[in-house]
């Protein structure tokens, strides 16, 4: 039978515009997999929270072990496809069984950080009635539970399966957070929609960010051929105890803002400011002051309105 007219086209295209094409190549991690991995480690990080029907105490050990075993099987193989993709066919396995138990070990202390998240998002909100709300409901926890796991994934040196994972999340949340973010303790992203965190962002502890926020890379480094370097520090740093308001935007690699400071809606800052500094713009200049004694970090500042 002879492929009809458009079949032909297509596979004329394929013979003719390489780059889109993965044809004899190694096996790619699969786009369904790695959300089916995304959605059982988010069971396993917050038991009972998203089962079908509820779970009792009794029956929580068989219960994580059969979601354990799910996840290791799955994890393993997507993690091999991911390393023999990038050439490591000697030892893809072995380094998939190290990093999937890497990864699955410190489970434990991400649900430590994770707890904290979540009190943030507690204490940081008045609209919030209960955790169950707020694990259920918030953007912030699924997007920074997820780029915690894909942290370390990153740091394994495993490639294509963080950004997967951290991209489930993105297309469910509308929150970009790169695999390679550092992000402290106490983090809380406020709405959400439309923040973007860049690869080589630190983010301290006790930093809360509301919508539209971007942390992000001023201009590239290029070589010789005009591409940009890969591997630069690019994003900035945000210290401890810092809030940035909507929509503002922060760009750099030495760019840092210092501990307890507040960062305007609107603002863009592509230079540092000093720790306990308020920034923001009173028309069309942008200010920045050291914060008064008094002032709060949500609300009471009398220079601008930070009504979101």
């Amino acid at each position: 039978m002879q492929p009809n007219a458009l079949a032909q086209a297509l596979l004329e295209s394929y013979a003719r515009d390489g780059g889109i094409n993965h044809l004899d190549g190694p096996n790619l991690p699969s786009q369904d997999t790695v959300a089916e991995i995304a959605r059982d480690f988010m069971h396993v990080l917050f038991p009972g929270y998203f089962e079908a029907r509820s779970l009792k105490q009794a029956d929580v050990e068989a219960w994580l072990t059969q979601h354990l075993a799910k996840i290791t099987r799955s994890l393993r193989a997507e993690i091999e496809k991911s390393l023999r993709f990038a050439g490591a066919n000697g030892d893809a396995a072995a380094r998939a069984e190290r990093a999937t138990a890497t990864t699955l070990a410190k489970l434990p202390e991400i649900r430590r950080i994770i707890q904290t998240d979540v009190n943030a998002a507690y204490t940081g909100d008045p609209a919030a009635r209960s955790f169950e709300e707020i694990i259920l409901a918030y953007p912030s926890v699924l997007v920074v539970s997820l780029q915690r796991i894909a942290h370390v994934l990153y740091g394994e040196g495993v490639p294509l399966l963080p950004r997967m994972i951290t991209e489930f999340a993105h297309e469910r949340t509308g929150v970009d957070i790169h695999p390679g973010a550092t992000i402290g303790t106490h983090f809380f992203i406020d709405h959400g929609t439309g923040v973007v965190i860049g690869e080589t962002a630190v983010i301290g502890n006790h930093v809360k960010i509301y919508q539209g926020v971007t942390l992000g890379a001023k201009s590239f480094e290029v070589d010789a051929q005009g591409q940009p370097i890969k591997g630069v520090k690019r994003h900035p740093e945000i210290g401890d105890h810092v809030t940035i308001y909507a929509h503002a935007t922060i760009l750099g690699g030495t760019t840092h803002i210092g501990a307890h400071s507040v960062v305007g809606a609107n603002v863009w800052l592509l230079d540092s400011i000093p720790a306990n500094s308020i920034a923001y713009y009173q028309d069309t200049n942008l200010i920045v002051r050291p914060r008064r004694p008094k002032e709060a970090v949500l609300g009471g500042i009398e220079d601008f309105d930070w009504t979101i």
